[in-house]
């Protein structure tokens, strides 16, 4: 038997995940007939079939299952190599870090570096997950944590910082509370329970029990903005609804997180001029940060 041609092999491989030939020939760019066409050579091949036509989609057949596991796997390894290729120039940058970070901080200051530096392409991944390097086709990434990574070069961005924030209409309602009269508003609580601290270091009490309970911050200062309640926010991720008057500082102190904000990026990187580019302009505006 000849060698089996990839696109036969990838044509399956997406068709018998998606379990749609409809679906199947979308992600590909494919019309159903151009795939169904690959599908009949692929089993002809074979001498029998791997797919079973059906109204609701498709199913492996026994041999068919057997074929996806011995191919899938390595077909996706052909994608991610032919991914690190395209995307590791010394013109492109791929950079990682979480969607809230990205809308927050980093999206509103890119004119300027796309504008200082127009010979380069950058690649934005938002993500919540830890990227690994070893394995994923990204060049540098921004975490928030204590500054410890293994096998990563990490650099110091800057610190982030917590202070009580709510919506011009609570204020309205309830006025401006003082330090000692915080915890009588209704307080929103946070994925950390960080009022603790804030009120161990700036004394009180918290409340017995929080008007609502978030577990994502950027949900958390939107309820805020919305006038459910005083969230004690993180100043970098809240700054653009302060900015926009949705959000009101509460006091100008401030509470130091047991966690900052990094700069990591793999061995590979330090030698791609690109990422370079990239490193400066993110320390020269960590400097300016409040």
């Amino acid at each position: 038997m000849s060698r089996l041609p990839l696109d036969q092999i990838d044509a399956f491989v997406t068709a018998a995940r998606l379990r749609n030939l409809t679906r199947a020939a979308e992600a590909m760019h494919l019309t159903v007939s151009a795939l169904s066409h690959r599908m009949r050579l692929l089993e002809e091949r074979l001498g029998q079939r791997v797919l079973a036509r059906g109204p609701r989609g498709v199913e492996l057949t026994p041999a068919g299952q057997r074929l996806f596991d011995a191919v899938a796997a390595p077909l996706d390894a052909i994608e991610n190599a032919l991914q690190r290729l395209s995307l590791h120039t010394d013109h492109m940058v791929t950079l990682s870090l979480i969607p809230s970070m990205a809308t927050a901080w980093l999206v509103p200051r890119l004119p300027n570096f796309l504008a200082a530096h127009p010979e380069l392409g950058l690649n934005l991944q938002s993500s919540t997950h830890v990227v690994d390097f070893e394995r994923e086709p990204v060049d540098m990434a921004l975490r928030l944590g204590g500054g410890r990574w293994p096998g990563v070069h990490s650099e110091f961005l800057f610190h982030e910082w917590i202070t009580p924030v709510a919506s011009p209409q609570l204020l309205e309602k309830y006025g401006r509370p003082s330090l000692a009269t915080l915890p009588k508003l209704p307080l929103l609580g946070d994925p950390a329970n960080r009022w603790k601290d804030w009120f161990e270091h700036y004394g009180g009490e918290p409340p017995v029990r929080y008007v609502a309970q978030f577990d994502d911050t950027e949900t958390l200062h939107q309820a805020a903005a919305q006038g459910v309640g005083v969230a004690l926010a993180r100043w970098t991720l809240a700054e653009p609804l302060i900015k926009a008057g949705r959000l009101v500082p509460l006091t100008k102190k401030r509470l130091k997180a047991n966690f900052a904000h990094y700069l990591v990026y793999p061995e590979r990187s330090v030698a791609h001029p690109g990422c370079q580019k990239m490193r400066q302009w993110l320390l020269d505006q960590a400097a300016v940060q409040p």
